[in-house]
């Protein structure tokens, strides 16, 4: 069985913490411990170790910082640039021109207004 601690600073709230956590599913049993019983209240050294390794956290593996210059897709992005396969537009409206042409540009344009 595992335990949870949960430390409420104020007070006034330990009921209602309490009540909430008494409606969780799973939850066996509730206790609150006072400040004087907690000062008092001591862990076996089994009890303790068996709490340490219920907490211990695996923390997660490091991953490889990724380096974008490694992708293929970098890789053909600098072809282009190479090779003069980039474009430049001012605008939406510019790059339209510049793929459909200013004739075909001017029909669209007209039918959307």
């Amino acid at each position: 069985m595992a335990t949870l601690v949960l430390q409420v600073p104020d007070e006034s709230l330990v009921n209602k913490v309490k009540q909430a956590c008494k409606m969780l599913v799973g939850v066996a049993s509730v206790k609150v411990v006072s400040k004087r019983e907690k000062s008092q209240a001591c862990l076996s050294s089994s009890e303790r170790e068996q709490a340490q390794a219920q907490l211990k956290v695996q923390q997660p593996a490091k991953q490889k910082e990724f380096d974008i210059t490694k992708t293929a897709g970098y890789r053909e992005a600098m072809d282009d640039v190479k090779n003069g396969r980039v474009y430049h537009a001012e605008s939406v409206d510019d790059m339209f021109k510049q793929i459909l042409g200013e004739e075909a540009f001017s029909k669209i344009r007209r039918s959307n207004v």
